[in-house]
C-alpha cells in the first residue's frame, strides 16, 4: 500500500472512530442531540479529523506539516473577507428566494426564536429595539471567535484529506471529501440534529450542501495556502449563516428548505462554485 493511501485510510478510520465514539457516549447517557448541552459535550468529535491528520502525518505516513496551511498568510486578507461575509450574502439570497416561492417568512421581530429559548417568566419583549444593529457584529466577532474551534474539522478536511485525496484532480477531491465530510454527520443528522422533522430526508440533503461547501472552501484553501480562511468560513457559515435562518424562521417554514444547508442554500452556494470551478480557480499549489 502506497504510503499517500495508507495515510488517507488511517486518516478516515480515526476521523470516523473518534467522532461517532465521541457523540454517541453522551446521546447513551440521555443526552439530547438537540439540546443546548449536547453542543458542548459533544464539542470534542469536533476536533477529530485535526486528531486524525496529526497522528497520520505525525506517526503514520511521517509527512511532517510543511504543506498542512498552518500559516496565516495574511497578505491574502481578501479571501479573509470573502470567507468571513459570505454567510450575509448567501442568508439573504435564501431570504428573497423563501419570499418569491412563498415557502416561509421570517420572522425580523425574533419573537417566535424568543419564544422558542425563553426561560420561564421571561418575556418576549425583553429584545433590545435596535437588535439588528448589534446582531450582526456581535455574529462576526463570534465567527472570528469560534474559527479556532472549527479548525478542528478544517484541519483534517481542507488541511489533510482534500489535498491528499485525487490532488491532482481538485474538483473529484472536493466532491469526494465533501460526501465523506457529510456521511461523517449521519450519527448526529439521524438524531435529528439538523433537521429535527426531516431526519431521513437530511441524509441525502446535508451531503450535496457539504460538497458545495467543499468547493468553497477547498477554493479558499488553495488560493491562500492557509488553512485559517477555511476554518474562518467554516466558522461564519456556522455562527452567522446557521444562526440567522434559526432566529428569522424558527418554529415557522419547513427547516430542510430555508436552513443555511437546507434546499434554498443550493442556489447561492451552487452559483458561487460554478463560478469557482469554471473559471478555473479550484487548482492546487505547488508544494
Amino acid at each position: 500500500m502506497k504510503n499517500t493511501t495508507k495515510g488517507i485510510v488511517c486518516y478516515l478510520v480515526i476521523a470516523f472512530a473518534v467522532a461517532w465514539i465521541m457523540w454517541e457516549v453522551p446521546i447513551r447517557f440521555g443526552v439530547s442531540p438537540r439540546s443546548p448541552l449536547f453542543q458542548l459535550v459533544a464539542l470534542p468529535g469536533g476536533f477529530a479529523p485535526a486528531i486524525a491528520a496529526v497522528i497520520v502525518r505525525k506517526w503514520i505516513t511521517r509527512e511532517g506539516f510543511s504543506d498542512a496551511g498552518l500559516h496565516l498568510n495574511l497578505h491574502k486578507w481578501l479571501y479573509y473577507i470573502v470567507a468571513w461575509l459570505l454567510p450575509f450574502f448567501v442568508t439573504a439570497i435564501i431570504l428573497t428566494l423563501a419570499a418569491i416561492l412563498r415557502i416561509g417568512r421570517p420572522d425580523f421581530s425574533l419573537h417566535q426564536a424568543l419564544r422558542a429559548f425563553m426561560l420561564e417568566g421571561s418575556s418576549i419583549h425583553s429584545l433590545p429595539s435596535n437588535i439588528w444593529l448589534l446582531l450582526p457584529f456581535q455574529l462576526l466577532i463570534t465567527a472570528v471567535v469560534t474559527a479556532p474551534v472549527l479548525w478542528g474539522e478544517e484541519f483534517g478536511w481542507r488541511g489533510y484529506l482534500q489535498i491528499r485525496l485525487l490532488a491532482q484532480r481538485p474538483l473529484i477531491a472536493a466532491l469526494t471529501t465533501g460526501l465523506i465530510w457529510g456521511i461523517w454527520h449521519f450519527p448526529l443528522i439521524l438524531r435529528g440534529y439538523d433537521y429535527p422533522n426531516h431526519p431521513i430526508l437530511g441524509l441525502f440533503v446535508f451531503p450535496v450542501s457539504t460538497i458545495l461547501l467543499s468547493i468553497i472552501f477547498g477554493w479558499l484553501r488553495l488560493q491562500t495556502g492557509s488553512i485559517w480562511p477555511s476554518s474562518l468560513a467554516h466558522a461564519a457559515t456556522n455562527v452567522i449563516g446557521g444562526s440567522l435562518t434559526m432566529l428569522l424562521f424558527m418554529g415557522g417554514s419547513n427547516w430542510i428548505l430555508v436552513s443555511y444547508l437546507g434546499l434554498l442554500s443550493w442556489i447561492p452556494l451552487g452559483s458561487l462554485c460554478v463560478w469557482i470551478v469554471f473559471t478555473g480557480r479550484l487548482k492546487t499549489k505547488p508544494r
